[in-house]
């Protein structure tokens, strides 16, 4: 197999240069499956990791996807490929092998469903061990940041206005492209505010929405998101450093900094409610513990004081699409079609189907002629 090169240290950064039929070369331990699913959907030839990516602390799902879309694996063959690829240079994978031109510059192991499976199988023995650990952190910083349940977080001065409108909160989590799909005949009826989590803002726009408000810490979010005239609001940690401001600054972009313990979906999610959203719809939100350990969150204690303060008023969309599919398929339309035109095309040999049909053309003729008249 032979494919341009693409590598980044940073699968998220890496996913927004990928073409269709090129190798990534990725440095991801424990691959998740929202990098997986974005790497999929960039349609890769093959993933070469440096790292490995089941390094059996936790049955992380990455390699399960990938290798269930057909896409070959190559995992674990060291940092110093980094060294010796560069951006765009035509490699090629034979079995193991990574090859430039004619040289052997990197071995791996080949993955197969076989392989991911034993390999998930041995990482959930130590999944007990990795509970108790974000357990403990979990209840830690709840002690730590129990003020964040009664105190809320500073409300920043919106030109957006939430008060008793539904609000429609984005994150780039797994499957958010599809619950969106799913969610549009809610987002038609309701017009819901819509709020991108960094990343989730580019998930609205490829739906074809337009954030009004992009939180986060700018680390992932495109340009065209930040230029698209969503109110900007940069999440910063509690002493008022916001490392995501400077690129905002780059861009000439008016923001505003929300300093704020937690994750920023959590952030996100706090803001509607102090900006009095009805009701809060989430997209793409992390909330068991594989994904949290995706993350690489040691625990969530920002989620549970979230929901705990949100109350009844957060709705989760995730799985909605898994839920819910429609039993009519697109064949079942068709015949129903076919089945209803029947009548009609038989009434139209008849006498009175003429008479009628004459009727109707006399009707439409003007019509006929006005519309031919404009070209």
């Amino acid at each position: 197999m032979t494919g341009k090169a693409r590598l980044d240290r940073r699968t998220k950064n890496l996913t927004k240069r990928l073409q269709p039929g090129d190798i990534a070369i990725i440095d991801h331990a424990d691959l998740d499956r929202v990098a997986a699913d974005s790497l999929i959907r960039c349609q890769v030839a093959a993933v070469v990791n440096a790292a490995p990516s089941i390094s059996g602390r936790y049955p992380n799902i990455g390699p399960e996807l990938l290798v269930g879309a057909g896409i070959p694996l190559i995992d674990d063959v060291g940092e110093d490929v980094f060294g010796q690829v560069r951006e765009g240079q035509l490699v090629r994978l034979d079995g193991e092998a990574l090859c430039l031109d004619d040289r052997v510059i990197a071995k791996g192991t080949v993955q197969t469903a076989e392989s991911v499976a034993a390999d998930m199988a041995a990482a959930k023995d130590g999944l007990s061990l990795q509970l108790k650990a974000f357990v403990t952190n979990t209840f830690e910083y709840i002690n730590r940041d129990s003020e964040l349940l009664v105190e809320g977080i500073r409300l920043p001065s919106l030109r957006t206005r939430l008060a008793g409108r539904h609000a429609l909160v984005v994150a780039r989590g797994y499957r958010c492209h599809e619950d969106l799909k799913t969610l549009r005949a809610y987002i038609r009826e309701f017009r819901p505010v819509m709020i991108g989590v960094d990343g989730g803002a580019n998930a609205l726009i490829e739906a074809g929405y337009w954030p009004h408000l992009i939180v986060g810490d700018m680390d992932s979010v495109s340009d065209k998101a930040l230029k698209s005239g969503a109110e900007i609001i940069v999440h910063a940690y509690r002493n008022g450093h916001a490392p995501g401001l400077p690129r905002v600054q780059d861009l000439a972009i008016e923001s505003v900094t929300l300093p704020a313990d937690g994750t920023s979906e959590d952030v996100a999610v706090l803001l509607a409610d102090e900006a009095g959203a009805g009701l809060i719809v989430t997209v793409g939100m992390r909330f068991g513990l594989a994904e949290f350990l995706d993350k690489g969150r040691s625990g969530m204690a920002s989620a549970v004081l979230t929901r705990i303060r949100v109350g009844d008023k957060i709705v989760d969309a995730k799985g909605v699409s898994r839920l819910y599919q429609s039993r009519i398929s697109g064949w079942s339309l068709t015949l129903l079609v076919v089945a209803a035109l029947l009548p009609v095309i038989a009434l139209g040999w008849t006498p009175v189907g003429r008479l009628a049909l004459g009727y109707f053309g006399t009707f439409l003729r003007p019509v006929w002629d006005w519309l031919t008249g404009l070209f």
